[in-house]
């Protein structure tokens, strides 16, 4: 269980949980598929995030998607994921403009973010923490913030810098 705090369920070495969650659209998105496809990135980075339409995380998902180049250049594919239904997830999609998928952890509630040790029971959602999953499958870098606090850009450039 994920206590607000900076501390995180699994580190780097560690394999990543597999999953598939519907994104935005309904359709099933998996980690080990999209590792394993004809066009593999070189890694996933998971960023979990509280709740759609809130402010600390709207501001986040909007600096990665100003950013999202950063990522295309390293060989990244980005994946949000929240506890929110895929409707809301596609509404704030079409509000803000994202091109990246927001991923569903719906039902069962939280089940992948309590997978990755990141899931808040107290509050029934997400704590704000990052997994960049190199295609070996192994967790290359994890990172997280404390609640009420955004994760910096500066973060995300020093993990996709590591691969």
């Amino acid at each position: 269980m994920h206590d607000g705090g900076t501390r995180q369920g699994l580190a780097p070495g560690d394999i990543a949980p597999d999953f598939s969650l519907p994104n935005q659209f309904g359709e099933p998105v998996s980690l080990s598929a999209l590792l394993a496809g004809p066009d593999a990135p070189k890694a996933v980075a998971l960023v979990f995030y509280p709740f759609a339409f809130s402010g600390i995380c709207t501001g986040e998902l909007c600096e990665l998607r100003d950013n999202i180049a950063d990522f295309a250049a390293a060989g990244v594919t980005l994946l949000a994921i929240s506890v929110d239904t895929k409707f809301t997830l596609r509404a704030y999609a079409q509000a803000e403009g994202y091109d990246f998928d927001l991923l569903a952890d719906f039902w069962p509630h939280g089940g992948v973010a309590q997978a990755y040790g990141v899931f808040d029971a107290v509050h029934g959602m997400a704590g704000r923490s990052t997994f960049l999953v190199a295609g070996d499958g192994r967790i290359a870098d994890a990172f997280s913030t404390p609640r009420g606090q955004a994760r910096p850009l500066e973060r995300y450039r020093q993990a996709l810098a590591r691969l």
